[in-house]
């Protein structure tokens, strides 16, 4: 299928003495690439080496995306960290939302390939009630409103995803949540948790349980306090960029 305009993976090779890091950035559900484009582009200036792909499903149309469910975004993720591990000293993942889920996923079950994590608003548990009946909703509707463009900021750049969210791929990553909270002990990396203070999409509940959970001796917290959801986009997307940067350099330090 044809990917959309804006929505297409993203790759640069580093340089100089940072080349032989390479940051991960895996971007939420519904939406594509361009919500961590910044940070990408950011770090790519930088030196580093990037490499953010377009999960299964995602960035053409809903239809192709209710096709796809969580273990084909996992494997993709997989395969992405491999390739970078390959050829790079130092691996350091950044995941917004379904994104942060992903990576930390990998890091708890192949810590070979994640040195780091920069986990934004990751979704790994939630308190609307509109959840418990996803399992059985999924076989009459097929799609529900879609999860895009939480940002408090106005104008342009808005997130590039879909207005609509097809139900069973949807359920999918929501039924991985219990395993993934039992398996957060599993994750030892070093953390930078980023949280939006205006997140209408991933309640405080999904930090706070990661907080709870996580086997990580060295996991810092930074609020972005204007920012919503996508704070890749929003009013703190500078100070974000900024604290990756700094995160990375530390992890490929060995701080």
């Amino acid at each position: 299928m044809q990917i959309l305009e804006g929505a297409e993976p993203i790759h640069s090779a580093g340089v100089g003495e940072r080349a032989d890091t390479a940051v991960l950035l895996m971007h939420g559900m519904t939406s594509s690439p361009q919500m961590v484009r910044p940070v990408a582009e950011h770090l790519a200036e930088q030196g580093f080496t990037v490499s953010a792909p377009l999960l299964p499903g995602h960035g053409t149309r809903w239809q192709d995306m209710a096709r796809t469910r969580y273990a084909d975004w996992l494997a993709a993720t997989v395969t992405a960290a491999e390739q970078l591990r390959a050829g790079h000293r130092t691996v350091v993942c950044f995941g917004l939302s379904l994104g942060g889920a992903l990576v930390t996923d990998v890091a708890a079950h192949r810590p070979d390939l994640v040195d780091g994590l920069v986990l934004v608003n990751p979704a790994f548990a939630a308190t609307d009630w509109r959840l418990r009946v996803i399992p059985t909703l999924k076989h009459v509707v097929p799609v529900a409103q879609g999860l895009a463009d939480d940002i408090l900021r106005e104008g342009p750049p808005r997130e590039l995803a879909y207005k609509w969210t097809p139900l069973r791929a949807f359920d999918s990553f929501t039924e991985q949540w219990p395993r993934l909270v039992r398996e957060l002990p599993q994750v030892r990396q070093p953390v930078l948790l980023m949280r939006s203070r205006h997140d209408k999409i991933v309640p405080p509940l999904s930090a706070e349980t990661f907080l709870a959970e996580v086997g990580s001796t060295d996991v810092t917290v930074q609020w972005l306090e204007e920012s919503a959801h996508v704070a890749t986009l929003d009013h703190d997307g500078d100070s974000l960029i900024a604290a990756t940067l700094d995160f990375v350099d530390k992890v490929a330090r060995g701080d």
